[in-house]
């Protein structure tokens, strides 16, 4: 499928409107969190910081759960029904991430426009709010987006474009469908995306059992 059919079939998909009641504020525990594995096998995971595969070269989470804040992880779930009607899918790096994991990876990088201050208003991360991720087609193969994740560079900026047409146009797509879904771009990442309508607080549990 072109790529000019597949952002008119997503416009075409958003312009008809999905009906979405916002959920009551959870609980500040465990219980107002979906893992999106258990919700459903329709996206695809790489949680990153469960491997060594990440700017810290260790595993901090002791396992390759993505939880969420219920109503964040529904509204994903209506973004990747609309992407799966184009033949892609939503790709997740992070997801929840403990302040613990946060303050390890200020001291390895204390740059706020790359990681939040775990000692000021700290992350949408700890939050449950913000996602890490890309877009996938459905037998698994990435789309380009220029960089990896956590490439701390300026080729990584959304406002960077000296990049090839298709790199720029799948940038595009994936933050279309993220806005239409209400999650907000940063300037300097192009793969982190935070929800905006609701404001939740920092919350710190394990992603399973004790961190490292």
């Amino acid at each position: 499928m072109s790529l000019l059919r597949s952002t008119f079939l997503l416009f075409f998909y958003l312009s008809l409107g999905l009906s979405y009641s916002a959920a009551q504020s959870p609980a500040s525990g465990t219980d107002g969190f979906l893992c999106l594995q258990e919700m459903s096998d329709a996206w695809s995971f790489d949680m990153r910081y469960a491997t060594d595969n990440n700017f810290l070269d260790t595993a901090v989470y002791p396992c390759d759960r993505c939880y969420l804040r219920e109503e964040v992880a529904l509204r994903l779930q209506e973004a990747n029904d609309s992407l799966r009607k184009l033949g892609l899918q939503l790709h997740f790096f992070d997801c929840y991430r403990p302040v613990a994991v946060q303050k390890h990876m200020w001291e390895i990088l204390p740059d706020a426009r790359y990681v939040a201050n775990p000692y000021g208003n700290g992350s949408s991360h700890n939050r449950g709010a913000a996602v890490d991720l890309t877009l996938a087609r459905l037998d698994g193969q990435l789309l380009d987006m220029g960089t990896d994740h956590d490439f701390f560079g300026e080729r990584a900026h959304h406002a960077y474009n000296q990049l090839p047409e298709q790199v720029l146009a799948n940038r595009r797509l994936l933050k279309s469908i993220m806005e239409a879904f209400q999650f907000r771009s940063i300037k300097t990442e192009w793969w982190h995306y935070s929800y905006i309508p609701r404001s939740y607080p920092i919350i710190d549990f394990p992603v399973c059992g004790e961190q490292k």
